[in-house]
């Protein structure tokens, strides 16, 4: 029997019925090829397939679980709050226990208003924007991934970096013209677009880290600069923290480099994989909301007290003395380690890394922007995709995501990723 024999039939099973087999498109593994792997349970930093494949895990939801799969106090909290019910429609205290942990952790997040995914809060907090400045234009960066609303789909990263869809079908001309869209790390270019239309940008938005075009970290003064600009000429920065917040440190990016945001993206680790986002930040912005303002914005399962019980739970171990010690030590070990293997293989490689979230680029230096990223070799990352799948290890099924390190990875699980890359690294061939 195959060792994806059971994965390859539900997979067939599930193209009959749902577009390309999966319901987000990087699932699908065209980036590295093959059949994707149908994950069947996890605990802790393993997951295992429906064939009884047991893999260490760095995807964690895609950075959701940082403490790791089926985290005992936050599955106990879960039940606890299922057993209680699943759904009211009315206002329940957990969503102002989690919105005060969260504003304890992130002092520039007033007031904040959840939602059901990374996509609604970047987008709402878009909407917030415009009708604060009375003014229409966007600024993002290429490769940035925010979300799939129409007018954030210009030149994004993540999924359609592993397409390679430079744009999407379906998105009309007039919304996606409002989308003024530049290099990141590039702070003369955004200082060009607001010279030509300042008195227009309602808002710059951005990863602070990017980890849609895989890691790649801001350059000195990058952030700095955008802070400035913004303040300068009256628009609003937004911070989509979705992935790095509560991952890179327990204040966010925004704490790790010092930059203050006007508006605040939140998801994944604040609903422990629980479909959630949030979007906060200066009172003055978030009292235009309905029903306080006139700015429409509503969600029927909007904080939903399953999810909250879950990410109060995740914020209560976050904030324990030496977590995020723990993750910067387990990183920086796997980081430090891969490099010095592919050195002794002959490989150019370069690992950035923020905290507990990394990429191996196969390049021979770091990304700065999204071009940079696109010279990447896909296709020598794809074979070492595979050559660690077979050896028990699941990465990203594509270079262009972020690896993600979960408190729940032990010593020998390092050691054994580690072992396995040396010899994925021996087999790789060389440019």
């Amino acid at each position: 029997m195959e060792r994806y024999s059971r994965s390859k039939e539900l997979y067939e099973e599930a193209c009959r019925y749902i577009p390309g087999g999966v319901n987000s498109p990087v699932r699908a593994f065209r980036a590295v090829g093959g059949t994707p792997v149908f994950i069947k349970s996890g605990a802790g930093s393993r997951v295992i397939d429906e064939d009884g494949n047991v893999f260490i895990d760095y995807v964690n939801s895609w950075g959701a679980l940082i403490l790791g799969h089926a985290q005992s106090q936050v599955t106990e909290a879960t039940v606890r709050a299922v057993e209680r019910g699943t759904s009211f429609g009315t206002p329940t205290e957990a969503e102002t226990t989690l919105a005060r942990m969260i504003r304890e952790a992130m002092p520039s997040v007033e007031k904040i208003r959840f939602v059901n995914s990374g996509t609604v809060a970047t987008m709402s907090a878009i909407r917030v924007a415009r009708a604060a400045t009375g003014r229409d234009k966007i600024v993002k960066f290429a490769g940035c991934y925010h979300g799939h609303s129409d007018g954030l789909l210009a030149r994004a990263g993540s999924g359609m970096a592993t397409l390679g869809i430079p744009s999407s079908p379906g998105v009309p001309a007039s919304f996606s013209s409002e989308t003024l869209v530049v290099p990141y790390n590039d702070p003369d270019a955004v200082t060009r677009l607001f010279a030509e239309f300042g008195r227009h940008i309602a808002a710059v938005i951005v990863e602070p880290v990017a980890a849609n075009m895989g890691v790649v970290l801001p350059k000195a003064g990058f952030l700095e600069s955008l802070r400035a600009l913004t303040r300068d000429h009256g628009s609003v920065l937004i911070f989509d923290e979705v992935i790095t917040g509560f991952r890179v440190h327990w204040g966010g990016a925004q704490a790790l480099f010092g930059i203050t945001p006007d508006l605040t993206c939140l998801g994944k680790v604040i609903g422990a994989g629980l479909p959630v986002g949030a979007f906060g930040g200066r009172a003055e912005i978030m009292d235009r909301l309905a029903p306080e303002g006139s700015v429409y914005q509503a969600g029927t399962h909007s904080g939903n007290p399953v999810v909250m019980a879950a990410g109060i739970e995740t914020l209560r171990i976050l904030g324990q003395a030496g977590m995020y010690e723990g993750l910067e030590d387990k990183a920086a070990l796997l980081e430090k380690s891969l490099m010095k293997a592919a050195e002794r293989s002959g490989l150019r490689l370069t690992i950035p890394r923020c905290g507990s979230l990394l990429t191996p680029f196969f390049a021979p230096e770091a990304p700065r922007d999204y071009e940079t990223a696109l010279r990447a070799d896909a296709a020598c990352y794809a074979a070492f995709f595979h050559s660690m799948l077979a050896q028990g290890i699941f990465l990203p099924p594509s270079q262009f995501e972020a690896s993600f390190v979960s408190a729940a990875l032990t010593e020998e699980d390092l050691r054994m990723t580690i072992g396995a890359a040396e010899r994925a690294f021996a087999a790789l061939p060389r440019a």
